[in-house]
């Protein structure tokens, strides 16, 4: 039976929808001040809301990154660096130790060697990598839904909140400044330092646009770069692409982007390499707590499967 291309949701539906986003809007004035980023996010669910049954399925299935994204605006709220002491030193003599490049000028790390030797296609590639550190995800995500894998799907949206979840812990644990910082500012924390583009402007100046200035400005928090959840995301996607043994080049692809995107936090001194390989961690962790134990615990086993029956049912 061919589907309706517009069926709107019921009143009680739309009602339901409209008053959640009311109420986001109402806490996040008082709590963060609204921003042109929470209508980007109404707007896009809206988008997948409203038209028919099988989009609303779909609004479904990436409710997990609106809370994503929900859960990183509010870190405004309260900052890491309020919890415990910036680590700023200890991490960059670490990687030096660990991973130092030795130089006529003495030990370097892998971020001062690359600030002092890069090549513009490397800086074009690594932008192109950088940009993809969400976008990725996301259209796996959104490919494996309408390939017919809704349950990987889901499962992969819920598994990067919670790999998110995870990095935010590590953040509040663990406040570090990111290469670019030492750079700046030396080894003494400044609170409420803005957000910095360092290498990735070569793209920008490359290619002549304003792409990683417009996004780095507004970063809510500088000192969280351990772990690098930029490694871990498009990581994430590559392990469920394996797990749900999607086509060759879909986990040859993501591969690819993860790798290129580890390389690329690294040479535009945005992560040590120490926070790239806790990311790979964090991803790790993210995945074997939600496939191992979650899904084995049967509140949470029973939950996923509601949730997953929705995205499924024919009366949504």
């Amino acid at each position: 039976m061919k589907r309706p291309l517009f069926s709107p949701p019921t009143f009680r539906q739309s009602a339901w929808c409209i008053g959640l986003w009311l109420l986001f809007y109402v806490i996040a004035y008082l709590f963060v001040g609204l921003m042109p980023v929470h209508f980007v996010i109404t707007a896009s669910f809206v988008l997948f809301f409203f038209p028919n049954r099988e989009s609303r399925k779909l609004a479904l299935v990436l409710i997990p990154f609106v809370l994503f994204a929900i859960s990183y605006d509010w870190m405004r709220v309260y900052p890491n660096y309020m919890v415990n002491p910036i680590d700023v030193q200890n991490i960059y003599e670490t990687e030096k130790a660990l991973f130092g490049i030795p130089a006529a000028s003495g030990v370097l790390t892998a971020n001062e060697y690359f600030l002092q030797h890069h090549w513009p296609f490397l800086d074009f590639l690594s932008g192109l990598f950088y940009l993809c550190w969400v976008p990725a995800p996301m259209l796996f995500c959104i490919g494996a839904f309408l390939v017919g894998k809704r349950t990987l799907s889901l499962k992969y949206a819920i598994v990067f909140l919670l790999v998110n979840w995870i990095g935010f812990i590590g953040y509040y644990i663990h406040p570090a400044a990111p290469p670019w910082y030492v750079m700046h500012y030396g080894f003494t924390p400044v609170l409420d330092t803005p957000g910095e583009v360092a290498g990735l402007g070569r793209f920008d100046e490359l290619l002549g646009v304003n792409i990683f200035n417009g996004i780095y400005c507004h970063s809510s928090n500088v000192f969280a770069a351990v772990p690098s959840l930029h490694a871990a995301y498009v990581f994430s996607a590559f392990l469920y692409a394996v797990i749900g043994r999607c086509s060759r080049w879909v986990q040859c692809l993501l591969g690819l982007i993860s790798a290129g995107i580890w390389f690329a936090a690294v040479y535009t001194s945005h992560h040590y390499i120490i926070d790239v390989l806790l990311g790979i961690v964090t991803a790790l962790i993210g995945v074997a707590l939600f496939e191992l134990v979650l899904l084995r615990w049967e509140p949470t086993r029973k939950a996923f499967e509601r949730y997953s029956s929705f995205v499924k049912t024919e009366s949504i």
